[in-house]
């Protein structure tokens, strides 16, 4: 069983084809190249958030603001498009992202410089950005008729034969993967999550790494926001409610330890895909919806117990490499 955990990616890999040809077997349909598009594009804004979350949680912390954050962020683009239509559409993007940037620093904010619980202060934030939503709106839907046509239509317009949502998703797994393999900001993160005395001791900058941690998660759902609200062509005070619940999903059952210290962008990016496909899976094959939530629930149960047995198996490797690098000093 050490081979299958060591593993973990390839496995899910194999598990998402599988699952694929197996629903197929049942409904041809799904296996149609419309049909296998549409999944990709589906799985886009999921993928994202599980990015930009796989970080956060890497720091032994959580973001549960991810999608209230989503909701104000997309409220501001929409609300700012549909009064100002002559604005170009860079400037209700840009909207968002700053939204959604500002609203992640005060997270991080709160959680480094502070040492405030993540849970505890993303769950209130959480509310706060909802009731936000609330009182921006007035409680109203923004519909597609008061959205320009270009702000509508510019996530699902495609370039080289793919929407725009599929590129922009891409740019960010890119991004996300230079950070986490090639920076200092994304070798920090892990030594944070695992042992966050040690990471201080060493000269880690704790507070300012969580601060653009939670930042950088804000901004990508800050994106995710505009993103979701153009795509749908609805903005209103429900949007994405709950959706927060699934991105931290993807991110478990893509190996992404709560302990904090494990996690990878590809995990990540195969969680979500993982949960696209169920999703999309079980209304063609007429399940219902309480047992679509039972299902997924199971799925992350068995990813948690996974997850556990796996990472007993590793060592934190900070601690070793910190005494090694204490021992050469003193010869």
């Amino acid at each position: 069983m050490n081979g299958l955990f060591k593993q973990r990616e390839p496995l899910l890999a194999l598990m998402v084809v599988a699952l694929v040809l197996a629903v197929g077997v049942g409904a041809p349909v799904f296996l149609s190249a419309a049909s296998l598009a549409n999944l990709v594009t589906d799985s886009t804004l999921l993928v994202m958030l599980a990015l930009a979350q796989m970080l956060v949680i890497v720091t032994r912390g959580v973001d549960l603001s991810v999608a209230s954050n989503l909701a104000l962020s997309g409220m501001v683009a929409a609300m700012l498009a549909s009064r100002h239509p002559e604005l170009p559409l860079a400037l209700p993007v840009l909207a968002a992202c700053a939204v959604g940037l500002a609203l992640g620093l005060v997270n991080g904010w709160l959680v480094g410089t502070l040492a405030l619980p993540p849970i505890v202060i993303t769950l209130g934030s959480m509310s706060v950005y909802r009731g936000l939503v609330f009182v921006l709106s007035g409680g109203t839907w923004v519909s597609a008729h008061q959205m320009p046509a270009n702000f509508v239509a510019f996530p699902l317009t495609r370039l080289l034969g793919m929407p725009n949502l599929v590129w922009i998703a891409a740019a960010v797994t890119l991004a996300m993967l230079f950070i986490a393999r090639h920076t200092r900001f994304g070798r920090d993160l892990y030594a944070i999550g695992n042992a966050p005395h040690c990471a201080g001791t060493i000269g880690i900058p704790t507070a300012r790494r969580l601060l653009w941690t939670y930042g950088l998660s804000g901004l990508v759902a800050g994106l995710c926001g505009y993103l979701w609200v153009a795509r749908y062509a609805v903005a209103y005070t429900e949007v994405a409610y709950g959706f927060e619940f699934t991105v931290i999903a993807a991110c478990v059952i893509g190996g992404v330890s709560i302990a904090g210290g494990v996690g990878s962008v590809t995990g990540a990016l195969l969680g979500a895909l993982f949960l696209t496909v169920i999703g999309n899976a079980l209304p063609v094959l007429q399940v219902s919806p309480f047992w679509q939530s039972a299902l997924t629930g199971l799925v992350i149960l068995a990813a948690v117990l996974v997850n556990a047995r796996g990472n007993g198996k590793r060592s934190r490797q900070i601690l070793p490499l910190h005494k090694n690098a204490l021992e050469q000093r003193a010869h």
